[in-house]
């Protein structure tokens, strides 16, 4: 795991929110860091008064990337990477400095591949989480179905502490019917097991969590990731796998929740959230 951040601005910690009383998370599956500044994420960024930008699936070594990725005007950078390069990885861009930034979940295994970054801000936490995927083995499907046993001990201890949490990332699981157009056909599929809906169902009623954007917006056809093969981009055929999920104190103080789909920038969305929040 490397560990590993960068400050645009020296005078960063006095610039104020822009946002106001408002805090501004988008959350964004990359598919490569490299791959979405190309297709203009970071500029588009510039646009969105974002306070946190969480991103997974950096597939790069920060240490490796071009200044115009790792320095953005305004933000400090943090990257937790795969060991191995071109794999997994998550990021944090940061308006304010947070108090603490925590790296990996102790974890040896899941840590090599880069999975969990946290940031501080007095009694708030936000995380930018990247859970495996399962859909290219049985052993990998396995391997997703161990984390996700050992990451509700994880989640299980936030609810015990006096602090919020605001849990973003690409989750890898679409919870009900609503959350995918072909929902029947798939339920044998990663990502849509029997087992793994179940694990949400006790992420939300049995620990209390919150998904934050299915409580603003209950609409159907809401979804962030689409694949590649045929036009299930042009006809909408998609999944919703990628969530801000809240401690219930939050969920009240959401004030907008948007999937972005007006530019493309990765084979998912960005999930844009405005919560009535001071940082």
């Amino acid at each position: 795991m490397i560990e590993f951040y960068r400050i645009a601005d020296q005078k960063f910690a006095k610039v104020r929110l822009l946002g106001g009383s408002m805090l501004r998370i988008i959350t964004l599956n990359a598919n490569g860091i490299r791959s979405a500044h190309r297709k203009g994420l970071f500029e588009w960024l510039s646009t969105q008064r974002a306070d946190i930008l969480c991103l997974q699936e950096t597939r790069a070594h920060a240490g490796d990337l071009q200044d115009a990725i790792t320095v953005i005007q305004g933000y400090r950078a943090y990257f937790c990477d795969a060991e191995k390069k071109g794999y997994c990885g998550v990021a944090m861009y940061l308006r304010r400095p947070p108090d603490k930034v925590t790296h990996g979940l102790g974890w040896a295994d899941f840590d090599r591949e880069g999975r969990f970054l946290q940031a501080d801000y007095g009694p708030l936490s936000v995380i930018s989480v990247y859970v495996p995927s399962g859909s290219s083995s049985a052993e990998r499907q396995q391997a997703k179905f161990d984390f996700l046993a050992r990451f509700m001990e994880v989640l299980r201890a936030m609810r015990r502490k006096k602090r919020d949490y605001i849990v973003c990332g690409d989750w890898n699981i679409a919870h009900k019917p609503i959350d995918l157009k072909n929902w029947r056909s798939n339920q044998k599929n990663s990502g849509f097991l029997p087992e793994e809906r179940a694990w949400l169902d006790a992420v939300f009623t049995e620990l209390g969590f919150v998904d934050a954007f299915r409580r603003f917006n209950p609409a159907p056809e809401q979804y962030t990731w689409w694949s590649n093969r045929g036009q299930a981009w042009a006809k909408n055929v998609g999944w919703r796998i990628d969530y801000q999920i809240v401690t219930p104190g939050l969920a009240p103080l959401v004030k907008r929740a948007q999937i972005y789909k007006e530019q493309r920038f990765s084979d998912h969305a960005p999930l844009l959230m405005d919560y009535k929040i001071t940082i």
